[in-house]
C-alpha cells in the first residue's frame, strides 16, 4: 500500500523478543514436565487396571514393556516440541506450544481429579 492508504499494512507476522522466547522457552519446558507427569500417570492407571491407554499407537507398548511406552511417549512429544521451537518466529508454531500446554495441562487436571476420586473411594469419604 502506499504512503497515503488509509489501512494499515503489516509489514511482518514474525514474532518474538528475547524476553518473550525466554518465557516461551518455559512453557516449553513446562509442557515436557507434563507429559512426563502424563506418562507416569498413564502407566500407573494402566498397569493397575484402572484405565487403558486411549492412543492406539502407544496402547500395546504401555501393557507390555513400560519403559519403551515412556521412551516413546517423552520421544515423540519431544521432536514435536524442538520442530515448533526451531519455527518460534512463526505465530502458528508459538499458539501450537500454547496449544500442547494448554492440552497437557488440562489432561493434568483429569489425572488429578481421577487421583482425588480415588483417594476418596479409599477413605470412604
Amino acid at each position: 500500500m502506499s504512503e497515503g492508504s488509509t489501512s494499515p499494512r503489516l509489514e511482518s507476522h514474525a514474532i518474538g523478543t528475547a524476553e518473550h522466547f525466554r518465557w516461551l522457552d518455559g512453557i516449553l519446558k513446562s509442557l515436557l514436565v507434563l507429559n512426563l507427569l502424563d506418562a507416569v500417570f498413564t502407566l500407573t492407571w494402566v498397569r493397575t487396571g484402572l484405565a487403558e491407554e486411549a492412543n492406539a499407537f502407544l496402547r500395546d507398548l504401555v501393557n507390555e514393556q513400560a519403559l519403551a511406552f515412556v521412551l516413546a511417549k517423552l520421544g515423540l512429544v519431544s521432536l514435536g516440541a524442538l520442530l515448533l521451537w526451531r519455527r518460534r518466529n512463526h505465530p502458528l508454531s508459538v499458539i501450537a506450544i500454547f496449544m500442547a500446554f494448554l492440552a497437557y495441562y488440562l489432561v493434568l487436571l483429569q489425572h488429578l481429579e481421577f487421583s482425588s476420586r480415588l483417594i476418596q473411594g479409599f477413605f470412604g469419604s
